[in-house]
């Protein structure tokens, strides 16, 4: 029958491992499983790797709930011992966790053995992650060592086997590339003016560096990052990772090491390692664990102790997505796709830095670029390298900007052109040019709203008449942080009468089933996982054309554009509350208002 079913978290611990048998025996108590299931699983135990820990056989094993038939995986039968042993469950998270202290609790093969990982180090507390609740017998050593008290956690023996190697293998490299550069200077705000003369750095094909910079790489791909910033401090270097549109702190280094891996970074990308005076930019093209290929960005800039560098991250799988991924209404999408496959024409997509603009190009043009036509690109920088159209990129050293690169396009016989972005007017003009003689051309501007790309255009010189002649459409977008659909609950304090206030020119009508963020193991506590677009569609009509004229009037202009079927983006937002996808604070902090 096996050891007895005890409860850790009373006075009354007994030592020993977890064995299977005990496992079924209380799962059969618990009602997870019943008699018949425990024989027949028993029966099954008589072959397998008896090295496994007894949680991770049992959970490959395809069990499910006698009461639910939810699956019993190896996290579901980790949240259950925690309950019956009463212990917490956590799913470690590698952002929370200052991996740099770790080994200062124990060893790599004290961890190993004991099947436990540090995962918070407090003043006088450590909180120490195990998948044996049973065996306690190394507490008392660990809080003599660490003279601090020691709190038990219940966490999954794969996470637990997995973080263990990588904290302590990223320790020891982070402190191997230290003692390897510890006599590479570090550049301050007092030595700037002397980089050019000294060019003393440490290796930036140490191994110990070389396997940070492969750390770090993985590390940003598996917790969603979409951008990696390198920063260096006066004391340390910073490590944060964008997630979801908000930065957290990853890691902190000292600042020989993280000099090593921007210049490290920088040899890959093909990028001037010695120059440290100006920015630079480059790209890297590399796999995540799965495989796949992940292309990346890199931009550094000097800053008053040392290269600052970001590097945003373009995964193919997120960056091109169909509509309904993206966040487009049924309602806007329709509209959209009508919009997208005229024969000629300017589309301009608007939108702050951030705003997923590039997403939402990379998005039509994949699916426009068919063996018909020819998707030609011209890109400050290639933002990702995309197969089924032909991108050029901007070489401003050569004197080819947009405007001339545009020039050298119409020369190659396409159908459909993007422009990386309208910054003046000669390239405003060529893009007009390239749409009058029968293109379809894309583009992007950095304005508000939809409507307010119509003035940015008059302001850059282009006549009225030029405007409504080619411009037939103009997305403003935004993206919003989605609440967790693992923990978000009803908010019964939004109510249609609440939107409607918000919206104060619109009425939400049809349902309302609004939530709230609560915050999970699967969000970090964050109660928001992913995001989504909100979008604002304004179509050139013969009503707008005819409002397009130097002393047009943004009033008027977005009137006629509702009546012509556009939806604001704070509307669009509120819809997106309505339906319980996000949250009114989102919708106000990432719309104008609507004036």
């Amino acid at each position: 029958m096996g050891k007895p079913a005890v409860r850790v978290g009373s006075e009354s611990r007994h030592p020993g491992r977890l064995e299977w048998r005990t496992l079924l025996h209380w799962m059969l108590e618990d009602g997870l499983i019943d008699e018949d299931q425990l024989k027949r699983t028993e029966a099954r135990f008589t072959a397998g790797d008896s090295s496994l820990h007894p949680l991770v056989r049992l959970g490959n094993l395809g069990l499910t709930r006698q009461d639910s038939g939810k699956p019993l995986d190896v996290d579901a039968l980790t949240e259950w011992l925690a309950r019956h042993v009463e212990l917490p469950f956590i799913r470690i998270d590698p952002l929370t966790v200052d991996v740099g202290r770790v080994a200062d609790i124990m060893s790599m093969a004290y961890a190993q053995a004991k099947r436990c990982l540090p995962v918070q180090i407090g003043l006088n507390e450590v909180t120490i992650a195990t998948s044996e609740p049973l065996d306690t017998g190394w507490v008392a050593e660990i809080e003599s060592h660490s003279r601090k008290a020691i709190k038990l956690v219940l966490a999954s023996p794969i996470d637990i086997a997995r973080y263990t190697t990588e904290f302590f293998t990223l320790a020891q490299s982070v402190r191997a590339a230290e003692k390897a550069g510890s006599s590479a200077q570090a550049a301050n705000f007092e030595q700037l003016v002397e980089l050019g003369r000294s060019n003393k750095q440490l290796d930036a094909n140490d191994q110990g560096v070389v396997q940070v910079v492969d750390w770090l790489w993985q590390y940003a791909f598996d917790q969603r990052a979409s951008d990696i910033h390198l920063e260096p401090r006066r004391d340390m270097g910073v490590i944060r990772f964008r997630i979801d549109g908000v930065l957290h702190t990853v890691y902190q280094l000292p600042p020989t090491v993280m000099s090593a891996m921007t210049a490290r970074i920088k040899l890959l990308g093909r990028m001037d390692v010695v120059e440290r005076r100006r920015p630079l930019d480059g790209r890297i093209k590399t796999r995540n664990l799965l495989g796949e290929e992940v292309e990346m960005r890199l931009s550094t800039i000097p800053t008053a102790f040392g290269e600052k560098m970001v590097m945003r991250i373009f995964d193919p799988d997120l960056a091109v997505k169909d509509l309904s991924l993206l966040g487009f209404s049924s309602h806007d999408a329709e509209r959209w796709e009508k919009l997208v496959t005229q024969d000629h024409g300017i589309i301009l997509v608007t939108g702050p830095t951030g705003s997923g603009k590039t997403t939402t190009l990379y998005s039509t043009l994949k699916r426009l670029a068919t063996d018909e036509v020819n998707v030609c690109s011209i890109e400050d920088p290639i933002e990702m390298i995309e197969p089924a159209f032909n991108q050029t990129q901007v070489q401003t050293l050569l004197d080819f900007g947009f405007a001339e690169g545009l020039r050298a396009l119409m020369r190659q016989d396409p159908d459909i052109i993007m422009v990386g972005e309208i910054r003046d007017l000669e390239t405003a003009e060529m893009a007009i040019q390239a749409a009058l003689t029968g293109h379809l051309v894309f583009s992007t501007l950095h304005t508000n709203d939809a409507a307010s790309a119509v003035t940015r255009l008059l302001d850059l010189g282009v006549p009225s008449y030029l405007i409504s002649g080619t411009l037939i459409g103009v997305l403003a977008q935004r993206l919003v942080r989605t609440l967790c659909r693992h923990c978000k609950v009803p908010d019964p304090t939004v109510t249609r009468a609440t939107l409607n206030e918000m919206l104060k020119h619109w009425r939400i009508s049809g349902g309302v089933k609004p939530c709230r963020p609560v915050g999970c193991l699967e969000c970090r506590n964050t109660g928001f996982l992913g995001r989504a677009g909100l979008y604002e569609l304004l179509t050139i009509s013969e009503v707008i054309k005819a409002c397009l004229h130097p002393a047009a009037e943004m009033p008027s202009l977005r009137r006629q554009a509702l009546q012509d079927g556009m939806r604001p983006l704070r509307l669009a937002g509120a819809m997106k509350v309505a339906e319980g996808q996000t949250t009114i604070g989102e919708v106000l902090r990432s719309t104008p208002a609507w004036t």
